[in-house]
């Protein structure tokens, strides 16, 4: 038995696509077919999982730069490139993936993610020779395509099954799996594969670590092709009911994009979660360096030190979307870990050269609680501006911006650490974290998904009652402004 929203009857309707028609014949009659599925949890649990199998492959090199370094014979730059090849290839291919999963929906892009994903992973159990490094690059290409098919998912996932009182916690937990897939990246390398001198072994332990990946990527693959549903049989929110109703065949994809970018608070959340996300792409793929040149040695360590960022951050994110969903205070929640982000990132720079370890786990964990709990805030955000525009399209557009300012924040810093120091690249983030502070206070909370649900919900309770009084009192006359509430199903405020 599934059950529905507060208020919700036993009764169901079936969801079905209202192309054409008065506005009377496309809004739901009603309110009784909103329902949650007893399976999105097991949807977005899915999703989260080979999610993390792609985001731990991302980051699985440079958390242990130094030793892939050596067995390849190859510079840090080309090391670091294993990561920024994620970021590379997700900017041209956004746009094609975006209006693949705008016309043709959720499963087809979660099985050609998730396959993508394991081909990935198999390719680079090819590359376990020391002169076969353009073959690892290979496997790596492959999977930041299947990135492509990964990054813009949350919303849309969250948005399609989860009702409005659990959005926020469910885009969370979507984003929730490619954290903690980092947050595996830093722990199990530097376990799986030691510093140690003899080639062979290292060859050894890589493969360990390469099958492994492999093994899970392609259970989850399994999994998606028997389990991943395209949409639950009822639309379980009434945005989400009107979307589907104001979606007609002929909808332009290119007037969607010009649309949202002619929305100023889109345009400014845009940048700013640019800068933010950036900054962590470049800390991330950059701190395993950064903490052995200050602790020789310590690349166990680092890997741990990047486990606390983002395993704190996984516990930001879960607090800030229950919260959301509690206060749907999106500006002022974004504001102020917006600001927190900054002030630990200042923190973590001032003490990273103090010589003690556990101080720098310790503002690790502060900086991960805020700027990795600001992923899904941004999602989120963009959702509530920009309705009812799709989330596939506003989250990946963010994620582009967050590709762009993450390939100039790697390359800038990295080559300020390389002639400057750790201080001088971690003041550079500093500066371009304080500019999307001071931009995030101009962005205004116009929650448009919101109004959308209060509206609807309001107006066809109306038509309920109104629909109802006229049949027990076929006499009853009815106001001008009665008569406005019958036709208003399809109408935001």
């Amino acid at each position: 038995m599934e059950k529905g929203e507060p208020g919700a009857a036993p009764r169901q309707e079936p969801w079905s696509r209202q192309a054409s028609g008065s506005p009377e014949e496309a809004a739901p009659k009603d309110p009784n077919a909103i329902r949650l599925s007893k399976r999105r949890w097991v949807v977005v649990l899915l999703f989260s999982s080979y999610s993390l199998s792609n985001a731990f492959q991302w980051i699985q090199y440079g958390a242990i730069n130094n030793i892939f370094m050596r067995f390849y014979g190859v510079s840090s730059f080309a090391i670091d490139w294993l990561s920024m090849c994620y970021m590379l290839t997700y900017i041209p291919l956004l746009f094609p993936v975006a209006w693949l999963l705008e016309k043709r929906g959720l499963r087809l892009i979660a099985l050609l993610g998730s396959a993508l994903n394991c081909l990935g992973a198999w390719v680079k159990v090819g590359s376990l020779k020391p002169h076969l490094f353009p073959v690892t690059m290979v496997g790596q290409v492959i999977c930041s395509v299947a990135q492509v098919f990964i990054l813009g998912m949350p919303s849309r996932i969250a948005s399609v099954w989860f009702g409005s009182n659990e959005v926020s916690t469910a885009c969370s937990f979507a984003v929730f799996g490619n954290q903690l897939g980092i947050a595996l990246g830093f722990l199990v390398p530097p376990v799986l594969v030691p510093n140690i001198e003899d080639l062979d072994q290292l060859a050894y332990h890589i493969s360990i670590m390469f099958f492994m990946v492999g093994g899970v990527a392609t259970l989850l693959f399994i999994l998606v092709i028997f389990v991943f549903q395209e949409k639950p049989s009822h639309p379980p929110s009434w945005a989400q009911s009107l979307v589907y109703t104001l979606v007609p065949e002929e909808h332009s994809y290119l007037e969607s994009i010009q649309r949202l970018f002619r929305n100023f608070n889109f345009v400014l959340l845009l940048i700013t979660y640019g800068l933010n996300t950036g900054s962590f792409y470049a800390l991330s793929t950059l701190l395993n360096r950064m903490v052995i040149l200050h602790y020789p040695g310590e690349e166990v360590n680092a890997g741990r030190i990047g486990l606390t960022i983002v395993l704190s951050g996984m516990a930001g994110a879960l607090i800030s979307g229950i919260w959301l969903d509690r206060t749907k205070t999106y500006k002022q929640t974004t504001l102020v870990v917006y600001i927190m982000s900054l002030v630990g990132m200042v923190v973590f720079t001032l003490t990273l050269n103090l010589g003690y370890l556990w101080v720098v786990f310790l503002t690790a964990g502060i900086l991960g609680f805020f700027m990795t709990g600001y992923l899904p805030l941004g999602f989120e955000f963009a959702a509530e501006l920009t309705f009812p525009e799709s989330e596939g399209t506003s989250s990946g557009i963010l994620n582009v911006s967050a590709q762009v300012f993450g390939i100039i924040f790697t390359i800038c810093q990295g080559q300020i650490i390389d002639h400057f120091g750790t201080m001088a690249g971690n003041v550079f983030l500093c500066a371009f974290l304080g500019l999307g502070t001071i931009l995030t206070v101009f962005i205004k909370a116009d929650l448009r998904r919101q109004k959308a649900n209060v509206t609807l919900k309001e107006n066809v309770s109306m038509l309920v009652r109104l629909s109802l009084a006229r049949s027990l009192s076929p006499s009853l006359s009815l106001s001008p402004d009665s008569f406005l509430i019958l036709k208003c199903g399809r109408i935001m405020s």
